[in-house]
């Protein structure tokens, strides 16, 4: 997910990653775990203000990983990386766009079946991420507010399928 994102920025889009709680990486949790927490173990001895950071966040992380695929450090990577943005969940003006899904990113047409994965909001949340049960509350609200608009649109495009048999 993250290269493509990455690429799409590079070519000029603006992108904006949501529900990045459930964005999954390969290999199993426990190894994921365990090289994030070898990472955290990094850090400047003579001022870890200035090291490197480690963030707890599924948006911080996935960022980070983009970064890492752009010139960053060079102007058109810069600006490249500006144009990216990444949420936990589906936020207020987010939530009544319409979203798109990157086929070639899908846990399905990229790792082989039986092959072990991880999400990255459980992996956050075992990292110190305090959020996860927030995130989840308002996830299942706009769940429900989205399934009650579905229903209404669905109604009323039966009622104007049926206005149009009447008439012809």
């Amino acid at each position: 997910m993250a290269s493509f994102v990455a690429k799409e920025a590079l070519l000029g889009q603006k992108v904006m990653v949501v529900r990045c709680e459930d964005i999954v990486i390969s290999g199993s949790f426990i190894r994921n775990k365990l090289k994030l927490l070898m990472k955290r173990n990094k850090r400047m001895n003579t001022n870890p203000v200035k090291g490197p950071f480690h963030h707890r966040s599924p948006a911080d992380m996935f960022i980070r990983v983009v970064r890492g695929m752009i010139p960053h450090k060079l102007y058109r990577g810069s600006a490249a990386f500006q144009r990216v943005k990444a949420v936990e969940g589906v936020p207020e003006p987010f939530n009544s766009m319409k979203r798109m899904v990157v086929p070639d990113a899908l846990r399905v047409t990229r790792l082989r079946p039986g092959r072990k994965f991880a999400h990255l909001g459980k992996l956050a949340s075992e990292l110190g991420w305090g959020y996860k049960d927030v995130v989840a509350q308002y996830e299942e609200k706009r769940k429900e507010k989205s399934a009650e608009w579905y229903a209404k649109k669905k109604a009323q495009v039966a009622a104007i399928g049926k206005a149009k048999e009447a008439c012809a």
